[in-house]
């Protein structure tokens, strides 16, 4: 039986024994979730929406604030369904009703390639696919932010709500005035009628809470007054003005803080600790020993009056770790490049035969490698939480909000339903907050001081040691060209330990099964490259090498990218034609993907204006979570150092809400992903991570930082991601730039002159 087949089977049988195939939930019922009970004066039309007495609306809000723009995103859509001025939608953050699961998330981690579903050999198996998971992810409900799914998931569900909701108040006017409901006005959240009758939202919505809708219509796209428009993001006067709460920025009444310290190695645990002289110092409440959780390694946590006399307590005290570890970064990487070379993989993608055996021609080989990566967010781990008669109050700044319920419940010994869950902005995310130790460890100090709210916040470099890293990887390319330098095939092999299988075993264990199954993130923007080679074999080898590894901005593709980019000027170079030229003839069945690539040559002046002497251009191309991006990267040397001065980012995302958020990504993602590409690097020896700090660990500087330029191509699409979608070109653009500085090649990360 093909490996694909039995995924879906045994998928398919899990999901029967789970569900019992019972009739799963539909987010489009839209009925009243807990957080859209009546209030007062607060009346609920539906799960997502509510009016307030001055017409003023409520949107539940499902995802988490992290810098990507949700909070403005989609009140966006709300505003455009129910024609109010966008100033008039405010958020509450949703609760953990099913209807607010993360299904596009879900059906998005599927490892089909984009043909697959277009063949009549794989329609079937991709229809059944997405069905299956799109009933699970109804049922589960997993509330999740992450992989740029957040406008996706929302597009449809929110905008139909919001509709619902209008629909509602229209027949609410039309009952109460005796008046055809087609031949009412809606504008600025007021309904009125030709005969002069009028009344605002608040006057109607206590009416229409028990106003059958009736027919629903979305606006059609011309019709559209506040979705596509550039308005300033809602969250932006408070992040300005300092009001807006972060977790590190919750205060209340008597809490006590809180700093840890792991065992410097990792898996390694605490043997004999001393604290006396410790507990000795001003302000120092008691010493909480923390064990494993959720992936972490194990530990202590000083309690104190203020965080930093709990840090200045946490180092004073003594201990001896206890620890076996003999991880090494350089023999993992040994250990992936022998991998490739013997272990069998799974074939993600196959068309035809890729073998370059005896085929005449030309046949070019390279082996690229990634190294781990930290996430290094700007606000570190921190959650606050509370344990009073038999309750558990938590604030976090998390992705994963139902997760942290369920780790503050475990560690408490209560139900989830006992535990009361604030979510806080994030002061940046990527992945990191999809995991649940530090609430977990938050929970277990605050048992120790009941009654008392306690705020645990890690250190830099506790939270550089003991993060859950992007996975090393390796990878070898092998293409074949015929006398004419066309191409025949692409044959890649790539190893690395596989995040999903090790994520769900920390954050869901209920769903981890005993066997892995094939994880997209280990071999996404490989196997789904969009290059016509005739033949093609794509496979990799999951390994479990022991780190920690998780969820970081574009996952896979953050490394996969550089590879199959790269490569492909290596390939153009093996032709002898321009990096934009061959990958233009690779394109001829992607016309999206050229439509993107020529823009961004277009507008960088590919070939058409001369570059100042010692500057260099290289182009990459890449699809990640439905957006498909160009970029051209303008880079110099100076005195040995790289210097990236402009880089032009063309960017298919779909239909898109608010295109300033589109270009704040893009310049997100370049910044993001240029830091990694030219310092990241976390190196592990005897089971300990070397980098510590920024020092050791360093960021792009804002002098470093390159002039963006965003260019958004015009799509009718449904909307696709944008908060990760720009990472991955960053590094194989100026790797291919510095290739026409230098004659040689980047095969390895970070970069190097």
């Amino acid at each position: 039986m093909k490996r694909r087949a039995w995924f879906l089977g045994t998928t398919a049988g899990a999901g029967a024994l789970l569900l019992g195939w019972v009739a799963l939930p539909q987010r489009s019922r839209l009925g009243l979730a807990a957080l859209m009970q009546p209030g007062e004066g607060d009346m609920p039309l539906n799960g997502w929406i509510k009016i307030l007495p001055d017409g003023g609306v409520v949107l539940a809000m499902p995802r988490s604030e992290m810098g990507q723009g949700v909070h403005t995103a989609l009140p966006q859509m709300a505003a455009e369904e129910l024609d109010v001025p966008l100033s008039v939608v405010r958020i509450e953050q949703a609760g953990a009703d099913a209807i607010y699961g993360n299904v596009a998330m879900l059906v998005g981690s599927l490892p089909f390639h984009p043909l697959e579903g277009e063949r009549e050999d794989g329609f079937g198996r991709v229809k059944a696919g997405r069905w299956l998971v799109t009933k699970l992810g109804r049922e589960l409900g997993i509330n999740a932010t992450g992989g740029s799914s957040s406008v996706a998931d929302a597009w449809d569900v929110v905008r139909l709500a919001a509709a619902t909701a209008r629909a509602s108040l229209v027949g609410a006017a039309s009952l109460q005035w005796r008046l055809p409901a087609d031949e009412m006005r809606v504008d600025k959240g007021v309904v009125s009628h030709s005969s002069g009758r009028s009344a605002t939202y608040g006057e109607l919505a206590r009416v229409a809470a028990a106003t059958p809708p009736g027919s629903v219509r979305l606006k059609e796209r011309k019709e559209w007054r506040v979705i596509g428009q550039p308005v300033p993001r809602l969250d932006l006067p408070a992040k300005v003005d300092g009001t807006a709460r972060f977790g590190i920025d919750v205060r209340v009444p008597g809490m006590l803080f809180a700093a840890l310290r792991l065992c410097p190695s990792i898996g390694g645990s605490p043997g004999r600790v001393d604290a006396k002289s410790a507990l000795a110092m001003p302000g120092v409440r008691r010493v909480v020993m923390l064990p494993a959780y959720a992936g972490s390694t194990a530990g202590f946590a000083v309690v104190a009056n203020s965080y930093w006399q709990a840090r200045q307590a946490a180092e004073a005290v003594q201990v001896e770790w206890r620890s076996s570890s003999s991880l090494d970064s350089q023999a993992i990487a040994s250990q992936l490049e022998s991998a490739v070379r013997h272990d069998e993989g799974y074939t993600f993608h196959r068309r035809g035969d890729a073998e370059p055996a005896g085929r005449p021609g030309k046949t070019i080989e390279a082996w690229y490698s990634a190294p781990y990566l930290a996430h290094a967010t700007l606000e570190p781990m921190n959650a606050t939480a509370r344990v009073s008669n038999g309750r558990v109050e938590v604030w976090a700044p998390t992705q994963v909000p139902q997760m942290c319920r369920a780790a503050a419940a475990r560690v408490a010994g209560v139900g989830v339903d006992q535990v009361d869950l604030h979510v806080t902005l994030l002061g940046g995310g990527f992945g990191r907050r999809l995991e649940v130790d530090y609430v977990a460890q938050a929970v277990r100090v605050a048992l120790d001081v009941p009654e008392v709210a306690v705020q645990l916040i890690w250190s830099r470099e506790e939270d550089t040691k003991h993060d859950f890293y992007r996975p090393m990887q390796v990878a070898r390319l092998r293409a074949s060209l015929d006398a004419e330098g066309q191409a025949l095939a692409l044959e890649i092999k790539s190893a690395g330990d596989a995040i999903s299988p090790r994520w769900f075993q920390r954050a869901m264990p209920a769903l981890a099964g005993p066997v892995d199954l094939p994880d997209k993130t280990t071999s996404e923007g490989l196997f789904d490259q969009p290059y016509g080679f005739p033949r093609q074999k794509v496979e990799h080898v999951s390994t479990r090498s022991g780190v920690p590894v998780g969820f970081w901005r574009s996952v896979g593709h953050s490394h996969n990218a550089f590879f199959s980019e790269c490569f492909m000027d290596e390939a153009a170079a093996a032709a002898g034609r321009d990096p934009v030229e061959f990958r233009r003839q690779m394109l001829k069945g992607a016309p999206r993907h050229l439509a993107v690539l020529n823009h961004a040559a277009e507008k960088a002046g590919w070939g058409a204006r001369p570059l100042p002497a010692g500057r260099a251009r290289g182009v990459a191309l890449h699809e990640s979570f439905g957006s498909i991006v160009a970029q051209v990267a303008e880079v110099s040397l100076d005195k040995g150092q790289v210097r990236v001065h402009r880089v032009v980012c063309a960017i298919d995302c779909g239909t898109v809400i608010n295109p300033n958020i589109v270009a704040q990504q893009m310049e997100s993602s370049v910044v993001f992903g240029l830091t990694a590409a030219l310092y990241g690097r976390i190196d592990i020896r005897e089971g300990v991570v070397q980098q510590g700090n920024f020092p050791s660990y360093p960021m792009l500087a804002l002098a470093g930082t390159p002039h963006v330029e965003t260019w958004i191509l015009s799509s009718e699409r449904p909307p696709a991601g944008v908060g990760e979608p720009g990472v991955p070109p960053v590094a194989p653009a100026v790797a291919n730039a510095l290739f026409v500085l230098t004659g040689k090649r980047n095969r390895s990360l970070p970069l190097s002159v």
